[in-house]
């Protein structure tokens, strides 16, 4: 199964949906937060199902939720935003919540900044920002997450 990760979209989900629609063999779409009308947005021009959790600039949105754990082909998958354990300051709180929910894969957002970690045996993976990039190298980027035999995952750059 392949999933596509996109986080603090803001508003702006052109790219991101070209750029979906162009790869062709998406399965699923998971929307880490900021903001949930771009989640539904994706979801209604890709024709792909999407997953979305809410984010801290979601708080108007009662039908979400700030966390997910889902399990897909028997790994349990923990979708959040990151803001709730303060992940501008580091990944400790986010891992020790992974850890008591037996997740196998983490997927956060909040920093806009992309990261691929391995941590207690646990991925982790934030897929930065398709739309307002953070960091050195200054990529508007995505997750693109592989589910089979393996876990494949990576960070997918737009132009």
């Amino acid at each position: 199964m392949k999933i596509a990760v996109v986080s603090d979209t803001h508003g702006k989900t052109k790219e991101f949906i070209n750029k979906v629609l162009d790869m062709g063999n998406i399965d699923l779409i998971f929307h880490l937060g900021d903001y949930v009308e771009d989640g539904l947005e994706i979801e209604k021009h890709t024709g792909i199902e999407t997953k979305i959790v809410k984010g801290n600039g979601d708080f108007f949105y009662s039908g979400f939720t700030e966390d997910e754990v889902l399990e897909i082909k028997g790994r349990r998958i923990f979708l959040t935003h990151g803001h709730k354990y303060r992940v501008r300051f580091g990944i400790s709180n986010l891992l020790y919540r992974g850890e008591e929910l037996k997740a196998d894969i983490i997927l956060y957002g909040h920093t806009h900044i992309s990261t691929i970690l391995n941590e207690s045996g646990i991925i982790i993976m934030n897929p930065g920002s398709p739309t307002m990039p953070r960091g050195f190298n200054g990529k508007k980027t995505f997750g693109l997450m592989e589910i089979g035999e393996d876990v494949i995952i990576k960070i997918v750059e737009l132009e």
